[in-house]
């Protein structure tokens, strides 16, 4: 049963059984054999035929995807203890988006490192669609978002709160902006549009390098207030321009560690958020 599941999990992520045969290293009829014997055993459809060779996941699929991924983590977990890697350091994997990296991150990490210098802590910085794809296909175990996505079975609860203002030139007719995909992008849109602007735009993908042209007198941008450099000028947005982060983890966590970092981080916001 867990070389079908091995399979199974393979041909959900690459939605492609040749793809996912080439992976494995079996032929692709293989593949699709093993894909009907598990159709069989659960009687229900896994993947639907989209193209010759691309794959639709049904929802049932998606259950058994994410429930694999679980039962992963316990297999993982067995095996530590069994092979008593107690000495050995935990590792912790923390991904977040851009504006929490860079401004918030490092604040919460002198405490966790301080709190458990034996656990080995591995920190990705990506924008917020990745952060929550990372946590639920289990390749982080915490992550901190800007942006409130739909995030489905990985738990999802409000964190701190930030402020957007206009920093730079304020004269300027240019706009720095981050990709549109980004947390403040979604805002800097909304100004666009309420003040009917039609901007001169610079794409920059990266908060620090906006913070840094501003520096340079270039342009002006909607950043967090927390990232203005002293003597910059800015000019406040309102209550509207307030929004949340966000923090998210593994809807199944085991390690006793892990779920005491996970107290720390929550102890930690409820202290932030009372200043």
């Amino acid at each position: 049963m867990f070389k079908l599941f091995l399979t199974f999990k393979e041909a959900y992520e690459t939605r492609n059984f040749t793809k996912a045969a080439e992976n494995l290293f079996i032929s692709q009829p293989a593949v699709s054999s093993q894909m009907k014997q598990l159709e069989e055993e659960l009687n229900c459809k896994l993947f639907i035929r989209k193209s010759k060779q691309e794959m639709s996941p049904t929802k049932e699929a998606t259950i058994l995807y994410t429930r694999l991924l679980n039962l992963e983590d316990d297999w993982l977990e067995t095996k530590r203890l069994i092979k008593q890697v107690g000495n050995n350091p935990v590792k912790c994997v923390i991904s977040a988006s851009n504006t929490f990296s860079i401004y918030y991150l490092p604040d919460l990490m002198s405490r966790l490192v301080e709190k458990f210098p034996h656990v080995y802590f591995e920190l990705e910085m990506h924008n917020s669609e990745e952060v929550l794809e990372n946590v639920l296909q289990h390749r982080a175990h915490f992550g901190f978002i800007e942006k409130p996505l739909e995030t489905g079975p990985v738990c999802r609860k409000e964190f701190l709160s930030d402020e957007l203002v206009i920093a730079g030139n304020l004269e300027s007719e240019l706009w720095l902006c981050r990709e549109d995909i980004s947390g403040v992008y979604h805002y800097t849109k909304r100004y666009f549009l309420q003040e009917n602007i039609q901007p001169k735009r610079l794409c920059v993908k990266n908060n620090e390098m906006i913070v840094r042209l501003l520096e340079k007198g270039i342009g002006k941008s909607i950043i967090s207030r927390v990232s203005v450099p002293k003597h910059m000028p800015y000019q406040e947005l309102g209550v509207n321009y307030k929004r949340l982060f966000y923090f998210l983890k593994k809807d199944y966590l085991t390690h006793p560690v892990l779920l005491e970092i996970e107290s720390v981080i929550e102890q930690y916001a409820k202290e932030k958020g009372g200043e």
